[in-house]
């Protein structure tokens, strides 16, 4: 297999991470609408909201890259270059989160919203990795060198951990696991103050985050934070809080205390 894999539609050869990364917006939005449920927020709130979660997960996802390389990034800034290439999902995901928060506090709006994003974000981010896949060298998403049968070589004669393929078979995974909690957010209804867990987001993130923090290991990028990166930095501090809530709420999802919302 030569890498990048272009698409050919017709007469058109379309670039794998164009094409997917599309396809995973598309689809993933198409499928929270599809599936979200039925709620009294009103059209208002819900474009605050909504528009919280997106400038949050665009800001997130650009800043925590550029703490990749710091040295990097600050050699790019004094000589003027706005790095407007690269972002990171764990970065957007933890954006996407403060900034749906704060939307939420704006918006006077109480009850979790994340339960309905799960399986979007869960379909969408394992669509987005077929392309990161399919462009190779390119994405930088590739492991480091291995010896395993299922090595992959993106084009540099070396055989790689294909971590693209790792990611969308856990993200598969989790997917099944989250069913049964899927099944009961459906039933789930406000309580008396108008609260609802979110408890499926919040398991969600955890396992996601527990996921990266691990096969950052096996990718090939600087680690220079005390032989950690700044994904795992991330990771850290975001499984410090969902395991914080989860403790704090029995992992059954309920409200810490009356007057205090429930996150995602």
């Amino acid at each position: 297999m030569e890498f990048p894999v272009y698409i050919w539609l017709g007469p058109w050869r379309i670039h794998p991470h164009v094409l997917f990364e599309a396809l995973s917006y598309f689809i993933g939005f198409r499928l929270y609408l599809w599936t979200r449920r039925p709620s009294e927020m009103s059209k208002l709130a819900g474009l605050q909201i909504l528009g919280g979660t997106i400038l949050g997960a665009a800001i997130g996802a650009k800043m925590l890259y550029y703490f990749e390389d710091p040295a990097a990034t600050w050699e790019q800034l004094r000589q003027g270059n706005l790095l407007w290439g690269g972002k990171t999902i764990v970065g957007g995901l933890l954006g996407g989160l403060i900034g749906v928060e704060l939307a939420k506090k704006w918006a006077g709006w109480k009850s979790s919203t994340g339960d309905d994003f799960v399986y979007p974000l869960i379909v969408g981010m394992a669509i987005g990795r077929i392309g990161c896949f399919l462009t190779g060298l390119e994405d930088h998403t590739y492991g480091i060198a291995t010896s395993w049968i299922i090595g992959v070589d993106f084009g540099d004669g070396i055989l790689r951990h294909p971590a693209q393929l790792y990611e969308i078979g856990f993200l598969l995974a989790l997917g099944l696991i989250l069913y049964p909690l899927y099944r009961s957010s459906r039933k789930a209804q406000p309580g008396p103050d108008g609260y609802i867990s979110g408890k499926m987001f919040q398991w969600f993130m955890a396992g996601y985050l527990a996921f990266r923090f691990v096969i950052e290991f096996i990718k090939p990028t600087p680690h220079p934070y005390f032989g950690l990166n700044n994904i795992q930095l991330a990771c850290i501090a975001g499984l410090i809080y969902y395991g914080w809530l989860l403790v704090r709420r029995g992992g059954d999802g309920s409200r810490i205390r009356a007057n205090k919302p429930a996150a995602g």
